[in-house]
């Protein structure tokens, strides 16, 4: 299992498929399948069987996971960028490698 260096609550744009462009919050990874679910992004339509959180049941659009490589995390400027890693005042962080600013 590699490092991935995207992480819930990212904001980030995707770069490839269908959705090329939508930007969203990353709402769940999964990093043993190199996935995650951007929020409003990759809609699909799902059979849901009638349960206590859903008694109607029915056909219900919810976001379907997107592979890691297909989405860029976006920087402060609100630009897609590449994701590097530097060690400023004794902590490790994310840094943009376009502009060098801390995501």
């Amino acid at each position: 299992m590699i490092k991935l260096k995207i992480k819930t609550g990212d904001t980030v744009v995707i770069t490839a498929g269908d959705h090329k462009g939508t930007e969203g919050k990353v709402m769940r990874v999964d990093a043993e399948k190199n996935k995650a679910i951007v929020e409003g992004a990759n809609m699909v339509s799902k059979h849901e069987k009638p349960s206590a959180k859903n008694p109607q049941g029915g056909i219900v659009k919810k976001e379907a996971p997107i592979h890691i490589s297909n989405l860029a995390l976006v920087d402060s400027k609100g630009e897609a960028a590449r994701v590097g890693y530097e060690v400023r005042e004794g902590k490790k962080v994310r840094v943009s490698k376009k502009s060098g600013e801390i995501i």
